[in-house]
C-alpha cells in the first residue's frame, strides 16, 4: 500500500487543476494552456481561501458565488472566457467522478450581446484598401516587410501565429497560394494544430509583391532551426510581440494622410518601435483579421469558404469577427439569394419523374 488515495474527490483543487492541464497539453497549444492556467489559478486561490480542501466539496452554490465575485471585477467578455474555462475543468472532474454529476451545469456563462463579447474597433476595408494601395504605389515602401505583412494579413485573414509560422517554402508564386503548416517541433505551432493546416489562395497581385519582397527586401536569415521565415527579421524568425509591433506600424494612417490626432509624423513617438502600440489609429493583427473576414464576406465569398480560409467555424466568425453593418448584411443576403435562384428553379419543374 502506498497511502495514495484512489478517490479522485480527495484531490485538492490545486492538484486537480495541474492534472487537468497535463491532460489538455496533448491537444492544445502552449498559449491556450497558459491562459487556462492563469484563469484556473484565480479560481484555486479563491477556493482555498474559503476553505475548500478537496474538489468533492465543491457545490453549485460555490460556483455561483465565484461567478458573482468575478462579475463585479472584470469585463463581460473576460468573464465569459473565465467561466467557459471553469466549466470545462468541472466537466473534467465529472469524468473522473470527483464531483457530483451535473455540477458543471452550475457554472454560469454570461449571455452576452455581440457588442459585449468583442469591441467594435477593427481595421475596415475603408482603411485597409487605401493603405494597401499606398504601399503598392510607393517607391519607398513597396514590397518592404511592413507592406508584405499587411498584404498577407489582409488577403489571408490569418492569425498572428499563422503569419509568424510561414516559411519562404510555404508560398507557391505560380499557383498564387500561401500554405499554413503546423510545425510545433520547430517552434511554430498553429492554434488548431493539424486542423489549422491549409492552402489559402491570394490574388496574383499579392504573389507579384511576394516575389519582389523575397527577391529584393527580405532579410536573408534563418531561425534557430535552420528554417527560412517568410516574414524575417535581421535575427531570424520574429517573436509574437515583434509581429504585433509590425502590425501597429503598418496600419498607421499617417503614412498616407494627415494624422487624425493632430500630430506631426516626423516628430511623433508613436511612429517608433517602442511606442507604436500607443497610436490610437494603429491596429493589431487580430483587428486586421476581423476586418479581412468582414470584407471577404461582403465581397460575396460564401461563409463556409471564408471559414476554411481563416480556419474558424462559421459561428465563431459571426460572433467575433464579422462587423458588417445591417445594410451590408442585407446586400449579402440578396446576392446569396440571386446565386441560389437557379437551384430554386429546379424545384419548380413539371418533370417529377426524378
Amino acid at each position: 500500500m502506498t497511502g495514495r488515495s484512489r478517490d479522485p474527490g480527495q484531490l485538492p483543487p490545486r492538484k486537480a487543476v495541474e492534472r487537468y492541464l497535463r491532460r489538455r497539453r496533448s491537444d492544445s497549444t502552449d498559449s491556450s494552456v497558459t491562459a487556462w492556467k492563469y484563469r484556473l489559478k484565480l479560481f484555486v486561490e479563491w477556493a482555498e481561501g474559503i476553505g475548500i480542501e478537496r474538489v468533492e466539496q465543491l457545490q453549485g452554490y460555490d460556483l455561483d458565488e465565484y461567478f458573482e465575485l468575478r462579475s463585479s471585477k472584470i469585463a463581460p467578455a473576460t468573464l465569459e472566457g473565465e467561466m467557459w474555462t471553469l466549466k470545462k475543468f468541472v466537466e473534467y472532474l465529472e469524468q473522473l467522478d470527483a464531483v457530483d454529476r451535473g455540477l458543471a451545469e452550475s457554472v454560469r456563462i454570461p449571455d452576452l450581446d455581440k457588442e459585449d463579447r468583442t469591441d467594435d474597433v477593427t481595421f475596415p476595408a475603408e482603411e485597409a484598401l487605401p493603405q494597401l494601395q499606398y504601399f503598392r504605389a510607393s517607391e519607398k515602401h513597396r514590397a518592404t516587410r511592413a507592406h508584405m505583412f499587411l498584404e498577407l494579413a489582409w488577403y489571408t485573414g490569418a492569425r498572428q501565429g499563422g503569419l509568424r509560422a510561414l516559411d519562404v517554402r510555404d508560398v507557391d508564386l505560380d499557383e498564387n497560394l500561401v500554405e499554413f503548416h503546423h510545425r510545433p517541433e520547430t517552434d511554430t505551432p498553429l492554434k488548431n494544430k493539424l486542423k489549422g493546416e491549409r492552402p489559402v489562395a491570394v490574388p496574383p497581385t499579392v504573389s507579384d509583391i511576394l516575389r519582389e519582397y523575397i527577391d529584393d527586401h527580405r532579410y536573408d536569415t534563418r531561425d534557430d532551426h535552420g528554417r527560412q521565415p517568410l516574414l524575417a527579421s535581421a535575427r531570424g524568425r520574429p517573436g509574437t510581440n515583434t509581429i504585433r509591433v509590425w502590425s501597429y506600424l503598418a496600419t498607421q494612417p499617417c503614412l498616407r494622410v494627415s494624422c487624425p490626432h493632430q500630430k506631426v509624423r516626423e516628430r511623433c513617438k508613436w511612429t517608433e518601435y517602442a511606442h507604436a502600440s500607443k497610436c490610437p489609429s494603429s491596429r493589431s493583427p487580430h483587428k486586421i483579421r476581423a476586418g479581412s473576414i468582414t470584407w471577404q464576406l461582403n465581397r460575396g465569398i460564401p461563409p463556409e469558404v471564408v471559414a476554411d480560409r481563416v480556419n474558424a467555424t462559421q459561428d465563431v466568425i459571426y460572433d467575433h469577427y464579422d462587423w458588417a453593418t445591417e445594410e451590408q448584411r442585407w446586400r449579402r443576403y440578396r446576392e446569396n439569394l440571386e446565386r441560389r435562384r437557379n437551384h430554386i428553379e429546379k424545384l419548380d419543374s413539371d418533370d417529377h419523374d426524378n
